[in-house]
């Protein structure tokens, strides 16, 4: 394989967590920050954060839940399922979007950092990278069925970045309606895009879930290479 990676520290005021860092074979490339989802960065986040480093950008995935349960790893369904959860309510919003401009500055301040941050997230991950679009801390976002960001569309307005917006058609847990409000408060910002997928339901990018749908991960991944590749 032709991706490297390691585990690095990442500074938060006298503290500091960790983040799965991957590096493309060339070495040097703009950056991109991948957002778990509330399973930590487990093996799956891990496989995305090596994907985008086979595309060339220097990858990094913060340990959002380090302040709970440092490193914690958990697969998709039954107890675990439930202790993703249990920690999500544990979690400080606002310290996690501030745990990604961390994330971004040890990124920028990487002599491997040739470009712009842009940051991915998943589910959990897709609502923290908008609101940190909102703080201003990356330079792009992309958001995979990110729950609740119907919820805060106050943040909307202070977005100046361009945005790229996953959802499945099937998500129960974010109605059509739901996702109908959003592209409503984006409307006519030619910076801002929107694909909704058939036949598809929350983490349809996920290999290791249920719910897994090759067709609409491939094309979202496409898309999102596309997004970032003309903007970063």
């Amino acid at each position: 394989m032709s991706v490297t990676s390691r585990w690095i520290d990442i500074p938060a005021g006298n503290e500091s967590f960790e983040g799965y860092l991957a590096l493309p074979k060339g070495g040097k490339g703009p950056a991109v920050i991948i957002i778990q989802e509330i399973f930590g960065v487990n093996s799956h986040i891990r496989a995305v954060a090596d994907q985008y480093a086979q595309d060339g950008y220097i990858a990094l995935a913060p340990d959002i839940f380090w302040r709970t349960q440092p490193r914690v790893e958990l697969t998709y369904a039954g107890a675990d399922r439930d202790k993703g959860i249990e920690i999500l309510q544990k979690t400080d919003v606002g310290l996690a979007v501030s745990d990604i401009g961390a994330t971004a500055a040890v990124l920028r301040a990487m002599p491997e950092v040739t470009g712009k941050v842009a940051a991915i997230g998943y589910c959990f991950g897709g609502r923290l990278s908008y609101l940190a679009a909102a703080q201003g801390s990356i330079d792009l976002g992309v958001s995979y069925y990110g729950g609740g960001i119907q919820n805060l569309l106050g943040e909307a307005d202070k977005i100046k970045v361009p945005m790229l917006f996953h959802y499945g058609e099937l998500d129960h847990g974010i109605p059509l309606e739901a996702v109908g409000q959003v592209q409503e408060r984006f409307a006519g910002r030619g910076d801002a895009e929107f694909h909704i997928y058939p036949n598809a339901d929350h983490g349809f990018n996920c290999t290791d879930r249920a719910s897994y749908n090759q067709h609409a991960a491939a094309l979202a991944h496409g898309r999102t290479l596309v997004f970032m590749g003309e903007r970063l």
